[in-house]
């Protein structure tokens, strides 16, 4: 039997009386912590177990150091740091563990508590689903389809009526002769006016080019005009 287990075993008879008037304690008070609760003091207990951790190895590196120092000098208080060191290494790989340990318990509670909410709210939508269809009375779906029908027919028979046109109808053969009255004497009345144009005159008109006498004495005088100029120069 290991000393812890002895340890608990000689304290169990005496805390026996008061662990029981606790509990029932407890149960008389109503039920245990709410997850919220107990997710905070998880958080609590690995932030003081993340602190209990950078001491130790701060307290690492020291016996190190004492270790290296007398390494030659005083070999006793050597072998000694590295037994605290070894000791410091224990605790700091068990408190790792127990991180572990609390940190899977943290994660699962949250999980818990996560689906619960959402189961209650589930449930909740449910009854208000529930709610709204006790309202609606089934059989007389059936009926206000129908009625729904009937209406929509109704309102496409007015939209109908209200629109045709109202007044006399006319014969569409008729108004095409009408129209083909109306082109015709349009065409005559054309060739009417187009036989009471003026007629083309017959006489010659005079003609607009210069005179064959004009032409000559204009090219004389030009003539002239150049051997004055040769003249002029010599």
């Amino acid at each position: 039997m290991s000393k812890v287990s002895k340890l608990f075993k000689g304290t169990s008879g005496s805390s026996s009386s008061s662990s029981g008037s606790k509990s029932k304690h407890r149960s008389r008070s109503g039920a245990g912590p709410s997850p919220q609760e107990a997710i905070h003091r998880l958080r609590e207990t690995e932030a003081m177990l993340t602190k209990k951790q950078e001491y130790l190895e701060k307290k690492i590196e020291q016996e190190i150091i004492i270790a290296k120092k007398n390494g030659t000098k005083n070999k006793r208080a050597a072998l000694q740091a590295l037994k605290r060191k070894k000791r410091f290494e224990q605790q700091l790989t068990q408190i790792d563990g127990t991180l572990s340990t609390i940190e899977f318990q943290r994660e699962a509670l949250e999980n818990a508590n996560t689906n619960t909410e959402v189961l209650k709210n589930m449930s909740y939508a449910a009854k208000a689903i529930k709610g709204v269809h006790q309202n609606i009375d089934l059989d007389n779906i059936d009926s206000l389809m129908a009625d729904i029908t009937e209406q929509q027919e109704i309102a496409r028979e007015i939209s109908d009526a209200i629109s045709q046109p109202f007044g006399e109808e006319f014969d569409e053969d008729e108004l095409l002769a009408e129209l083909a009255e109306l082109e015709q004497e349009d065409l005559e009345e054309g060739m009417k006016k187009m036989s009471t144009l003026p007629s083309v005159p017959t006489t010659k008109l005079p003609s607009t080019r210069p005179s064959q006498r004009t032409t000559t004495k204009k090219r004389v005088e030009d003539e002239d005009d150049m051997k004055m100029l040769a003249a002029w120069a010599t």
